[in-house]
Formats: structure tokens, C-alpha cells, sequence
């Protein structure tokens, strides 16, 4: 059973069992919003929204997934690839962070996922956007957070995944802030750590 997450929920990611998850994956997916009007289909534009995965220790970045680098130093973290335009919103992920949490090194403590905006319009132009955590070893669907209410932000900080107590935690973030790729929000990033 998945758990709806709000911003600030949290939910751990162990087995029914009691076991620890090895590898889950963090699926991104949106729609274009319809535009209204005459001119709509004229003015149409696909949405080329980015996941990225900025891996912390402690409060400093220590490597990053994203398109242009889309498997982490170690492997532990890979990214699917780009998709330039979406589609999937409610149903299938567009875009996909895989995480061997068993691989990420000790150091690594939390890994961040950010979704920006890289053609530079806002998620007032998005609709049916979210991030969910997948169990990989069983296509369980964790934990999800949906993205609500649009805005004139290009940027949104989702979710971090976190060590705690000996195993891993997902907490909701869903703060919405400015920038085209990952490293314009870094010091937006650095408030949620």
C-alpha cells in the first residue's frame, strides 16, 4: 500500500518484513497544462521538466545524477535519461532515479531529488506532476507525493531520501523555488538538510 505524503511527511523505507529495501527507484511524471483559448494549439509547448538527484554528505554535495550525468561516481544512483516532454502525469514515470541504497557510500547521508524547469516555464504550464518511490525488487509503489496548485516557480525541491536510525527514510519536501537546473537551487536545497 502506498503512502500519500504531504510536505514534511515522512515514511520509512523498510520491508512489510522488517527487511531493508535494497534498491527502489524515485519516478518523476507531468503533463503539459491545456491552454485555453483561440490561439491555444498555436501557442502549445512541450514541458521538459528534469529530475536530478543531488547526493549530500553532511551539508555538502558530494555528487549529483541528472541528465548530463546520468550515473552517480560509485553507481549507486542512475538516472533513465532525458524526456523532453512528458506525459505520463498520473500514469507511468517520464523520468527515473534508480538508488542501490545498499551501494551509496557511508559518507552519503541524504540524497535530495529536485525537478526544474529547464526550458524555463512555470508549473503553472504543468499539470499531474509527481514523484513517487518504487520498491525495484517488487514494483511496490511506496510512497508519492503529488505536486499541487501550479505556481510561477521553475523549480521544485521534492523529496529527500535520509539514513536514519540504521536505515532510510523518505520525507516529502515539495518546496517550490526558482532555476532552469540543479545547481541554481542549491542553496535553496541547503535549507531542507
Amino acid at each position: 500500500m502506498s503512502v500519500n505524503l504531504g510536505k514534511g511527511q515522512k515514511v520509512d523505507l523498510g520491508k512489510p518484513d522488517g527487511g531493508a529495501l535494497a534498491v527502489v527507484r524515485m519516478g518523476l511524471g507531468w503533463q503539459a497544462a491545456p491552454r485555453k483559448g483561440f490561439f491555444a494549439k498555436l501557442m502549445a509547448r512541450d514541458i521538459d521538466l528534469d529530475a536530478s538527484a543531488v547526493l549530500f554528505a553532511g551539508r555538502t554535495p558530494v555528487d549529483v545524477v541528472y541528465f548530463q550525468h546520468l550515473i552517480s561516481s560509485d553507481g549507486s544512483v542512475r538516472h533513465s535519461g532525458d524526456n523532453l516532454t512528458g506525459g505520463a502525469g498520473q500514469g507511468a514515470d517520464d523520468e527515473v532515479i534508480t538508488v542501490d541504497l545498499t551501494r551509496v557510500p557511508k559518507k552519503v547521508d541524504q540524497i535530495v531529488f529536485t525537478v526544474n524547469s529547464f526550458t524555463g516555464q512555470t508549473f503553472q504550464d504543468v499539470q499531474n506532476a509527481f514523484c513517487r518511490l518504487v520498491d525495484d525488487a517488487t514494483g511496490r509503489e511506496l510512497a508519492r507525493y503529488t505536486l499541487t496548485g501550479g505556481g510561477s516557480h521553475t523549480a521544485q525541491i521534492m523529496a529527500k531520501v535520509h539514513r536514519s536510525n540504521g536505515g532510510w527514510q523518505m520525507t516529502a519536501i515539495g518546496a517550490p523555488t526558482q532555476g532552469r537546473t540543479f545547481q541554481d537551487v542549491i542553496p535553496d536545497i541547503e535549507q531542507h538538510l
